[in-house]
């Protein structure tokens, strides 16, 4: 690949997006970056440092420190601090930093796909591709529930559910970059679509933007 090349995913939490990212970042070699861990990353400084999650000047001052390139998924995927995160990430001076931070990043050759909630919306609206991977809030609690038991853990699928529930609308319902498709991204719903089927898919509708681009 020659040039430079975004590709933007956004879509809730359980939909496929964070493994369908990993795997079109290795296909076409370019740069990976999950945007929910950035707030992860300021939800985690809080809680590390004993700062009420509504301390929006610290939430600040964290955003401020996260440093791309040392946001650790083994800790940052804990469910506590996923919680916490969709808590500040509802304030936009926070919202703004990282924005900032998420582009630098996306500007980086050889290009980088980001997924998230408001990539394609807000981030970057001039991807190349936009996609927006989707599921039912019953599927995505079932994905959910087997995850966790698959590493030896228990859970509760109505509480998953109502918590997938509870995120989904603090995230659409925000009133600073709220999550929904871009107009311009293709809608990919995973609900009966292994992650093979999603990928291939994506990678049809990233083949033909190549292609395209490589004519023009």
């Amino acid at each position: 690949m020659t040039g430079f090349f975004t590709i933007a995913i956004d879509g809730p939490a359980g939909a496929g997006k964070g493994t369908l990212a990993r795997r079109l970042a290795d296909h076409y070699r370019l740069n990976l970056l999950d945007t929910g861990l950035t707030y992860r990353a300021v939800a985690h400084a809080l809680i590390q440092h004993a700062l009420p999650l509504d301390n929006v000047s610290a939430a600040e001052t964290a955003a401020r420190q996260v440093d791309m390139a040392k946001l650790d998924r083994a800790v940052l995927s804990a469910h506590a601090i996923g919680e916490a995160a969709s808590k500040v990430a509802v304030y936009p001076t926070v919202r703004r930093i990282l924005v900032e931070k998420q582009r630098d990043f996306a500007r980086t050759p050889p290009g980088a796909v980001l997924d998230g909630r408001d990539i394609g919306t807000v981030v970057c609206p001039d991807a190349d591709i936009k996609l927006y991977v989707t599921a039912s809030a019953e599927v995505r609690a079932k994905r959910r529930l087997a995850e966790i038991e698959s590493i030896g853990g228990t859970a509760n699928f109505a509480e998953i559910l109502a918590d997938i529930v509870r995120r989904d609308e603090r995230d659409m319902g925000r009133a600073d970059s709220p999550l929904k498709p871009a107009a311009d991204a293709h809608l990919l719903d995973t609900s009966e679509m292994a992650i093979e089927a999603a990928f291939l898919a994506a990678m049809a509708i990233v083949d033909d933007a190549l292609a395209r681009r490589n004519k023009a």
